[in-house]
C-alpha cells in the first residue's frame, strides 16, 4: 500500500522543523501560573487574573482561543470574538481560579478539538461562543455559593445555551506548504434569530524586548498594508504577510502592558496590549490603536451580522511570501488536505469498523495533537528576576522551585490540558506517549527524552513532576511507556525496533532508578515512600507532606510502582543486549533487583516480619505507617494502591535468553543459591505458554485474592471500569484517631470533598484512565504467559468464569462506554445533561474528562483532559485487533472444517 501524502511528510520531517514548525502551540491560559507568577507570597492564581490577562504582556508565553505559532513561539496567531454585548473581547478561554471554585480551578466553556494531523497540515477546532452576556459573574457567584457536597456550576448549567442563542464557530488550518497556511472560519448562528459578530483574527509578537536582556533588545514590528495585508517582521524568522479577505479594518497596538490601567503608572507606549479591546468595545471611539497601522500586536476586524440558522466564513492566508491572488485554490487546499487526513487516519483505524469508535477515536488523537504547547521556563531567570524588573521578593530565592535552578524549558511539549495544566506533568506525560505513538512514534519518543534531559532532570537524578512543585514525586512510569512507545514503534516499522532510543532512554533512567532507590529506601529493605505518586488525596493524609506525628509512611504502591520499574529496565536492557551483548550485565543487575523487591513484599506477610503491606485477614495490600513510639499501623484503606503490586510484570522468551548466555548464566546461578526467591515469586520453573518465562509480584493465592476483590462490584468493579477505592468504603469508612481527631476516608466516586491538592482532583472513587489502563495491560501480560489455562470468574460471584483476556477485553469495552452511545442512545461521560446527550449541534462532539464518576461514569474535573484519557484511543484500536484475530481464527477454523468434510466425502 502507498504511504499516505501525511506519512510521507512525517517521514521527511524532523521535530519542531519543516511542517511541523508551525502548530497549535499556543496555551488557552497563560495567567495564573507559576511562570507568570512574581509575586511576594506565591499566589499565581491572583497575581494575573483573568481579567488583568488583556492587559498584561506575559514573560514566559502566550495564550489564545483556537490558535498556533511558531515552534518557539515567537509569532502567535490567534481568535478573539465579540457577542456585542460583553465588555470586554472574548481573546482567552475563561476558567475559575483554584480558591473560586468549590472544587479547584476549572475551565468553564465549551470547545472541542475536532481533527488534526501530526504535522498540522490540516486542523480543526470548534468553538461555541454565547451570542447574549457571558456569564462570567453568575459562574463565579453560584460556585463560590456551593460547598464540597455539591457539584461544580458549568457553563452549561447557567442555561445560556438553553435557547440555542449562540455561535458554532469552526476554526480550521490547511498548509498549503510548510510555511505557508491556509485559514477559515465559519460561524454558524444556531439561533433562529439574527445575531451580530466581530471576528478578530489576531497576531502577535511574544514580548522578548521588555525584560531588560541585550541580546532580545531589538523589537520587530508589524505594518498595516492596503487594509487588506498584515506584514509581519521578525529577524529570526523574515517576512510574513498575513492576507485578510474583505476585512472592515486592520488595527494595531503593542503587545506591551497597560502600566496605567493595572497599577497606576506611566505607560511605555500609548498603544497597550488591550488597545484593540478598548477600541472595539467602545464602538471605535478609543484612542487606544496606532493610526499608523504599526505595532506588535495586530487584528483585522470582521463585524457582520449572521441571519438565523446560517452561517458565514472568513478568509485568511498567513504566508512567507509575497502573493497576488492569495485565495485561488482556496477551498481545493481544504477539500485536498482534508482528504489526506482521512487517508492517513484510514490506514491507522484499518481494524476499527463501528463508525462511532471511529469517530471517537479520532478526536481523542486530535485533542492529544492539540494540546502539544511551546513551554518556555528558565527557573534561574525566574528565581533573580529580569534587570529591567523589581527584583523579587528575597525569600523567592528559598521558595518555590529554588532546588531547580538548572532546569531550562523551551520546548513544544505534550500538555495534560492546555487550560486547567498548561504546564507538563510528568507520569501524564508519559501516558500520553502511547497514544502518539500510534500517529507520530518520533514525537512520542522525543517527548519521552525531554524530561530526561540535563536541563530538565535533576543533577541528583529525579524528574521534574510539574511546574507548581518540579520536586513532587511522580509515580515511575517513563521506563514502561518507553518499552510501549518502542513496541508501537517497531510494529509500525515491520518488526524493526529503534534500539538508539532505547539505549539513549536507558542511560537516563539509570540516573533516576539510582535516585529512587537512593532517597525513597532509606532503610535499604527495599519498601519504598514514594509521597504524593500523583494520587493526590487518596490517602488518610496528604501524602506529599511529612506525617503530622513525625511518622514514616511505607507505600504499597510506591513498592509496586518499583517493581514495575526494574522489571521494565529488564526487558529494555534484554532488548539492547540483543544488538549489544555487554548490556547483560544491567539486565542481571535487574534482575536481581526485582527479586529483591518482591521477596521484601512476600517476607511481608510472614507473620514474624515487624512490617507488613499484605493483610492476611482482608487479603489485601495496605500502606503502613510507623509511629515515633516504635507502633506500626496498616492503613486499611481498600484503593487502587493495593492494586498497584499487579502492574509488577514481565514475559521473557527462552529463545531470547538463549542469545543471551551471560545474563542466562547469572540467572540461573541466582536462583541456584537463592531458591527461596525462585520458588516464591520469580516461577522461572514453570513455563507458561509457548515455554515464555514469567517474573511478577503477584502469583498464586496473592493473585487470585487480588482478582477477586478488583472485579466485585461491591467493590472495585464498575459499569465503567476500576474505580480508585473500593465501594465498600461507602458505608464502611476507613478512621484514623490522632490527638482526639478521627481521619475518615470514605467513598466518593465523583467530586473530592476535602482539600488535600487543592480539592481539584480526587482519587476516593472515581476511575481513572491512566491505573486503569495500566490494569489492563498487565493483565494482556499474564494471558501471553498463562493462555486460556487461568480462568478468574468476572465478575466476582456472578458465576461467569472466563479467560484473564477476556476479563481485560471486558474492561477495556466498559472504559469505551464511557464514551459510546448506550442502548438509549446516551454517553455515560454526558450525565444527565441532556443539551448534550440530545442536541445534534452537541451530542457527536465528545469531551475527555480527567475522571469519570464511580457509578455512574459521569465525566468529572477537567474537561479536556485528552492527555492520559486519550488513552481510549488504544483501548478501541486493542478491542479492534482483538475482534478482528477473533474473526479471522475462527474463519479458518471454518475453512478447515469445511476442507476435512470436502476429504471425508472425497
Amino acid at each position: 500500500m502507498a504511504s499516505s501524502a501525511e506519512k510521507v511528510r512525517l517521514t521527511l520531517q524532523k521535530e519542531n522543523k519543516g511542517w511541523k514548525k508551525w502548530g497549535p502551540y499556543l496555551s488557552e491560559r497563560q495567567w495564573g501560573t507559576v511562570r507568570e507568577d512574581y509575586s511576594r507570597n506565591g499566589d499565581a492564581w491572583n497575581y494575573i487574573t483573568h481579567e488583568m490577562a488583556r492587559s498584561k504582556a506575559y514573560r514566559w508565553g502566550e495564550e489564545g482561543i483556537g490558535g498556533l505559532s511558531d515552534s518557539k513561539q515567537h509569532i502567535c496567531f490567534s481568535f478573539a470574538f465579540w457577542n456585542h454585548k460583553d465588555k470586554m473581547l472574548k481573546e482567552r478561554i475563561f476558567g475559575l481560579t483554584n480558591t473560586e471554585a468549590n472544587h479547584g480551578e476549572d475551565v468553564k466553556e465549551m470547545y472541542y478539538y475536532l481533527d488534526s494531523t501530526p504535522t498540522h497540515s490540516y486542523m480543526k477546532m470548534l468553538y461555541k461562543y454565547p451570542q447574549t452576556l457571558f456569564p462570567y459573574e453568575k459562574i463565579r457567584q453560584e460556585n463560590a455559593r456551593r460547598g464540597k457536597n455539591e457539584p461544580e456550576f458549568e457553563i452549561m448549567d447557567t442555561g445560556i445555551f438553553d435557547k440555542d442563542e449562540y455561535f458554532d464557530i469552526f476554526m480550521e488550518y490547511a498548509k498549503a506548504d510548510e510555511e505557508d497556511i491556509y485559514i477559515r472560519v465559519t460561524v454558524h448562528n444556531r439561533s433562529h434569530k439574527d445575531a451580530p459578530i466581530t471576528i478578530l483574527p489576531t497576531i502577535a509578537f511574544r514580548n522578548t524586548w521588555s525584560w531588560g536582556y541585550p541580546a532580545f533588545d531589538y523589537k520587530p514590528i508589524m505594518n498595516g498594508m492596503a487594509n487588506r495585508i498584515i506584514e509581519v517582521n521578525h529577524r529570526k524568522h523574515g517576512k510574513y504577510n498575513l492576507y485578510l479577505d474583505k476585512t472592515d479594518e486592520l488595527l494595531f497596538c503593542e503587545n506591551e502592558t497597560n502600566f496605567k490601567k493595572l497599577y497606576g503608572t506611566a505607560n511605555s507606549t500609548a498603544y497597550p496590549k488591550d488597545g484593540i479591546n478598548d477600541y472595539v468595545i467602545s464602538g471605535r471611539k478609543s484612542a487606544t490603536v496606532n493610526p499608523n497601522h504599526i505595532g506588535t500586536k495586530a487584528a483585522g476586524r470582521f463585524s457582520r451580522i449572521v441571519k438565523g440558522g446560517e452561517s458565514i466564513s472568513i478568509r485568511m492566508r498567513l504566508v512567507n511570501h509575497t502573493i497576488s491572488e492569495p485565495f485561488g485554490g482556496f477551498d481545493d487546499m481544504f477539500d485536498k488536505r482534508i482528504r489526506e487526513a482521512n487517508e492517513f487516519y484510514a490506514e491507522i483505524q484499518k481494524d476499527v469498523k463501528d463508525p462511532e469508535l471511529l469517530a471517537i477515536q479520532r478526536q481523542a488523537y486530535a485533542g492529544m495533537l492539540w494540546s502539544k504547547q511551546f513551554y518556555y521556563y528558565n527557573v534561574y531567570e525566574w528565581l533573580k528576576g529580569d534587570p529591567s524588573h523589581p527584583e523579587p521578593a528575597y525569600g523567592r530565592k528559598w521558595g518555590r522551585n529554588s532546588g531547580w535552578k538548572h532546569l531550562y524549558a523551551a520546548n513544544l511539549i505534550s500538555m495534560p490540558d492546555k487550560w486547567e495544566y498548561p504546564w507538563f506533568a510528568a507520569w501524564d506525560l508519559a501516558f500520553h506517549c502511547i497514544p502518539l505513538a500510534r500517529v507520530d512514534a518520533d514525537f512520542a519518543k522525543r517527548q519521552l527524552e525531554i524530561l530526561l534531559r540535563e536541563y530538565y532532570m535533576h543533577p541528583n537524578g529525579q524528574i521534574p513532576a510539574y511546574e507548581w512543585n518540579f520536586s513532587d514525586v511522580n509515580p515511575p512510569v517513563h521506563a514502561w511507556a518507553t518499552w510501549k512507545v518502542y513496541e508501537i514503534d517497531r510494529e509500525q516499522n515491520d518488526g524493526v525496533g529503534d534500539v538508539e532510543f532505547l539505549e539513549k532512554i536507558f542511560h537516563k533512567l539509570l540516573l533516576n532508578f539510582t535516585w529512587w532507590v537512593n532517597q525513597k529506601d532509606d532503610t535499604g529493605n527495599n519498601i519504598f515512600s514514594g509521597g504524593f505518586l500523583g494520587l493526590d488525596n487518596i490517602g488518610v493524609f496528604d501524602r506529599s507532606t511529612p506525617m503530622p506525628f513525625g511518622g514514616k509512611l511505607e507505600q504499597a504502591d510506591a513498592t509496586g510502582w518499583m517493581a514495575m520499574y526494574t522489571l521494565n529496565m529488564l526487558r529494555i536492557s534484554v532488548e539492547i543486549s540483543l544488538k549489544q551483548p555487554v548490556y547483560q550485565d544491567m539486565a542481571s543487575k535487574f534482575f536481581e533487583h526485582f527479586l529483591y523487591i518482591a521477596g521484601a513484599m512476600e517476607a511481608m506477610g510472614d507473620k514474624n516480619s515487624t512490617i507488613s503491606l499484605w493483610d492476611e485477614d482482608d487479603q489485601f495490600y495496605y500502606d503502613v505507617i510507623h509511629i515515633p513510639n516504635g507502633q506500626s499501623i496498616l492503613l486499611k484503606v481498600r484503593s487502587i494502591v493495593g492494586l498497584i503490586p499487579l502492574f509488577a510484570v514481565e514475559i521473557l522468551d527462552p529463545q531470547m535468553l538463549d542469545k543471551m548466555p551471560i545474563f542466562k548464566r547469572r540467572v540461573e546461578w541466582v536462583l541456584a543459591n537463592r531458591p527461596d526467591l525462585a520458588r516464591l515469586i520469580s516461577r522461572w520453573f514453570e513455563s507458561g505458554k509457548g515455554e515464555n518465562r514469567l517474573l511478577a509480584i503477584l502469583r498464586g493465592h496473592r493473585m487470585k485474592m487480588i482478582m477477586k476483590r478488583m472485579l466485585d462490584k461491591e467493590e472495585f468493579l464498575s459499569d465503567y471500569g476500576i474505580r480508585a477505592m473500593s465501594k465498600f468504603h461507602e458505608e464502611n469508612p476507613y478512621k484514623f484517631y490522632i490527638n482526639g481527631e478521627v481521619l475518615q476516608v470514605g467513598y466518593t466516586p465523583a467530586e473530592a470533598l476535602t482539600d488535600i491538592m487543592g480539592g481539584n482532583s480526587n482519587w476516593r472513587g472515581p476511575i481513572w484512565f491512566p491505573l486503569n489502563y495500566l490494569i489492563f495491560d498487565s493483565l494482556m501480560k499474564f494471558h501471553a504467559y498463562y493462555g486460556d489455562d487461568y480462568e478468574v470468574e468476572y465478575p466476582t460471584n456472578s458465576g461467569n468464569i472466563t479467560t484473564i483476556d477476556e476479563v481485560a477485553m471486558g474492561m477495556a469495552d466498559r472504559l469505551i462506554g464511557l464514551f459510546k452511545k448506550d442502548a438509549d442512545d446516551r454517553r455515560a461521560a454526558f450525565g444527565t445533561n441532556e443539551k448534550l446527550q440530545t442536541d445534534p449541534h452537541f451530542r457527536d462532539y465528545i469531551l475527555f474528562y480527567e475522571y469519570f464518576h464511580g457509578d455512574n461514569g459521569r465525566g468529572c474535573g477537567a474537561a479536556h483532559q485528552t492527555g492520559w484519557t486519550g488513552l481510549v484511543a488504544e483501548l478501541i484500536l486493542k478491542t479492534a485487533q482483538a475482534k478482528a484475530k477473533s474473526a479471522a481464527a475462527l474463519k479458518a477454523d471454518a475453512r478447515m472444517e469445511m476442507e476435512k468434510l470436502v476429504v471425508d466425502k472425497g
